[in-house]
């Protein structure tokens, strides 16, 4: 899908801290992909080029000292949820990692993509992503571009959608219905991903900009937007991303739109603004991407 790209506000002051501080921010023309990258097309790039992604390969223990060595094993992150009410403060108690976790196991060894080749694909890390990217000619878009995309032309709206989201008007948005962690009613339809394009496109006409899985854009992730270089801006550079990670797991991605995990009371994220950041080398059942390409002047 081709964006003529344009000017508008990114960020939120009425949110999350991260997404502070709203600010104008203009992008240049580009494509961006109509909907999330599915299981099949992800499954034609390993056929055609072998790539093994990083949750299928086991860590040197000599890069990380101290870790456990389950830790070590291939996998990665799994949403375990819990039977009871737990303390929303604290993510462990619905996140394990599980080794044999994949992208074609994606909550472990046991578990397949069979009859899920149009959802998209998951346990995804950011070098994946840009791996498929590049193999597929484009990129990673920019968080900039991302948002842009994500708007549909509704400059300051807080959802893809429009101001405010009204269930009652039908579901717009792949997300949790119930208390969080413990209770998914799935009224919208699905527990976990649907399929690519089940619910209505924004007014670019770009699917799931909104729930459904966490997208992989190319920003390195700092916990504020700075307001300077608001033409096509890339983000802060790698080291600038290190001096507010954690030491243990290194500077992180920004991961943009929500997931099917996301509730209204615990994680209002299934907007153009929200933004969380993402683990290198790390994947979960709840992060995908799309692509986009640059267009030639």
């Amino acid at each position: 899908m081709r964006l003529d790209g344009g000017t508008f506000q990114m960020g939120s002051d009425r949110h999350y801290r991260e997404e502070r501080a709203a600010h104008q921010v203009t992008v240049g023309p580009f494509e961006i992909q109509k909907t999330e990258v599915t299981n099949a097309e992800f499954a034609e790039f390993v056929a055609e080029t072998n790539y093994v992604t990083t949750a299928e390969q086991d860590l040197d223990p000599q890069n990380y000292p101290g870790v456990a060595a389950y830790l070590l094993k291939a996998g990665s992150m799994v949403f375990a949820q819990p039977p009871d009410t737990v303390d929303t403060n604290d993510f462990r108690k619905w996140w394990r990692y599980v080794a044999g976790a994949n992208w074609q196991h994606p909550t472990g060894p046991k578990s397949t993509i069979d009859g899920l080749e149009n959802h998209p694909v998951v346990q995804i890390s950011p070098e994946d992503a840009a791996a498929y990217a590049k193999w597929a000619g484009g990129r990673l878009p920019t968080e900039a571009e991302w948002e842009f995309a994500a708007r549909g032309g509704l400059n300051d709206a807080d959802y893809t959608w429009g101001k405010d989201y009204d269930p009652s008007q039908g579901w717009k948005a792949n997300s949790w219905q119930g208390k969080f962690p413990s209770t998914d009613t799935k009224d919208d339809g699905y527990h976990g991903t649907a399929p690519v394009g089940s619910y209505v496109a924004n007014g670019y006409g770009l699917f799931d900009m909104a729930g459904n899985v966490w997208e992989h854009v190319s920003d390195w992730w700092v916990p504020f937007h700075a307001t300077g270089g608001n033409k096509n801006p890339q983000g802060p550079d790698k080291a600038t991303a290190a001096t507010y990670a954690n030491p243990a797991f290194g500077p992180m991605h920004v991961v943009k739109g929500g997931s099917w995990l996301c509730a209204p009371s615990y994680c209002l994220r299934y907007r153009p603004a929200a933004r969380q950041q993402a683990e290198t080398s790390l994947s979960t059942n709840h992060i995908g991407f799309r692509i986009a390409r640059d267009i030639p002047s």
